[in-house]
């Protein structure tokens, strides 16, 4: 069975840091496309930061680029969100999630765009002064 469990969420004030751990069973890590994703009070939501199942690479959305980086440990079956200058507007509910390789993956972002079949329950982040 699949499973994906996320950490690290809290209280940080803007401009702070916080690292979001994703502990995953059931898959190998260097076989599923994986990433993180956000949904805020009232919107949608939104990929962040993804590794495509096929080669690892990975991909930043532009809204977090230079400031939220995707990382994952193989020995730990754990995947990291390093989240820095953290503002206001990063509050959400963060989540990670994973599937199988598709053809999606192959467009650069599109891991981050489409479904993903297996999901965490995710973790808050608050960024309040």
């Amino acid at each position: 069975q699949v499973h994906l469990v996320e950490s690290g969420g809290g209280l940080v004030r803007p401009g702070g840091s916080l690292r979001l751990a994703c502990a995953i069973s059931g898959f190998n890590l260097d076989d599923y496309a994986i990433g993180w994703f956000r949904q805020a009070p009232g919107g949608e939501r939104e990929g962040l930061a993804c590794l495509r199942g096929v080669d690892g690479s990975a991909y930043i959305a532009s809204t977090v680029e230079g400031r939220f980086t995707i990382s994952r440990d193989n020995d730990e079956d754990t995947v990291y969100l390093q989240m820095d200058r953290l503002k206001v507007a990063d509050k959400a509910v963060y989540y990670c999630a994973a599937d199988r390789p598709n053809p999606s993956d192959r467009a650069h972002g599109g891991t981050c765009r489409r479904a993903m079949a297996y999901w965490g329950r995710g973790t808050l982040v608050t960024v309040s002064s």
